[in-house]
């Protein structure tokens, strides 16, 4: 039996992960859990899957989820030590990262640090910080596991080969604004963007995909995953989400992962590899499907994404700009504060303004960070509706 740690249990992810927990209760354990602020969803998990240490990164709710968890046999941590504490659980061999944004980065770390086999579901770690994780994986002799569906398709793709890939193929599902015109994205709104066509996925990740920040983001974290250049990962739009990711090889040949849209599938992927357990998740049936088809990503019309590339190509200083910009802009688009292509061109400015320096360390990252969010919010402020 596995036994791990969950950070972020009561987001999309989590809930997700323990969807999976729950179909293989011989085979995975929760030991601990982490969650932001809600109480009532952490106490119902902590009751349900009986951990030994759960944690909460709003200190000020200590007292009701105290009283929540009355009478139960767990220990309770807060703040930032308590979700360091859950990612680095002497208890867990497997940490899955799922705390979204750049909040994800230091438990992230304290769980490699910990020699901790990862899950990963933040994006952000690798996008800030690839090279420091990377590095802190090897040092440790553990494993990044991606839990993506998309580096999740290529990990499965690369199994078994001997043959370094040719190229990645990322497919995007094109997001809430594929049809629209240039003259039509001025004036989406947030509402529209959430309505994603194919995924059911958190609001940061649901606007990153109408933007295609989220697959620049995906680009950035491959080159890290994989060690493979920025000039052999191409993305290509796929509206039905089935093909999760392709790899090509030296010879021409290539290997897809089909699937349906459901992240629970490459969960339990990095949590319990090739096993490839029967589980109750729908099977994908593709005469039903009967097209699948392919396009290359309009840039003018997202150009986050073209961005993620020159980020990647300039140095790891500028993808972690790229990162800290654009969660800024999108949370000011969600909050109605941006039109939908200030994101773009909040992600353009915000690159040109970067002076790139050397990251040695977390404070480093977080540094830049910092203060690319002062001049996000700066630009948001300039370009507010």
């Amino acid at each position: 039996m596995k036994t791990v740690g969950v950070l972020g249990s009561t987001g999309s992810i989590g809930l997700q992960t323990l969807e999976v927990c729950r179909w293989f209760p011989g085979e995975l354990r929760v030991g601990a859990l982490a969650a932001g602020s809600n109480v009532r969803l952490l106490a119902a998990q902590a009751r349900e899957f009986k951990p030994q240490l759960v944690a909460l990164a709003d200190q000020s709710a200590y007292r009701e989820l105290q009283a929540e968890l009355s009478g139960l046999p767990v220990q309770i941590a807060m703040g930032e030590e308590g979700l360091n504490a859950v990612a680095a659980y002497a208890g867990s061999s497997m940490t899955v990262a799922a705390i979204a944004g750049i909040a994800g980065l230091k438990p992230t770390f304290a769980a490699l640090e910990a020699g901790k086999q990862v899950a990963l579901a933040n994006k952000e770690v690798l996008v800030a910080a690839g090279a420091l994780a990377m590095a802190a994986a090897r040092r440790h002799n553990v494993t990044i596991f991606p839990v993506d569906s998309e580096h999740s398709a290529i990990y499965q793709c690369l199994a078994g080969e001997e043959s370094f890939p040719a190229k990645l193929i990322l497919t995007a599902s094109g997001g809430s604004f594929r049809l629209k015109c240039m003259a039509e994205l001025e004036n989406v709104t947030a509402a529209e963007a959430l309505c994603h066509p194919t995924w059911n996925m958190g609001r940061k990740v649901t606007v990153d995909s109408a933007s295609l920040a989220n697959k620049g983001l995906e680009v950035i974290e491959a080159h890290w995953l994989f060690g493979v250049g920025y000039d052999n990962i191409e993305v290509l739009i796929h509206p039905q989400s089935m093909v999760h990711s392709l790899v090509r090889f030296t010879d021409g040949s290539i290997k897809a992962q089909l699937g349906p849209a459901d992240m629970r599938l490459p969960i339990q992927y990095a949590m319990l590899g090739s096993a490839r357990l029967g589980n109750p998740a729908p099977v994908l049936d593709l005469a039903d499907i009967g097209t699948l088809s392919f396009a290359k990503p309009d840039y003018a019309r997202f150009p986050a994404l073209k961005l993620a590339y020159t980020a990647g190509r300039s140095g790891s200083s500028y993808t972690t700009a790229y990162n800290a910009a654009n969660e800024v802009l999108g949370a000011a688009f969600l909050a109605g504060r941006i039109s939908f292509t200030a994101i773009g061109a909040g992600l353009e400015a915000a690159l040109a303004a970067h002076t790139p320096c050397v990251l040695n360390n977390i404070t480093d990252v977080l540094s830049v960070d910092a203060e690319t969010k002062v001049f996000a919010e700066k630009y948001v402020e300039y370009n507010v509706l």
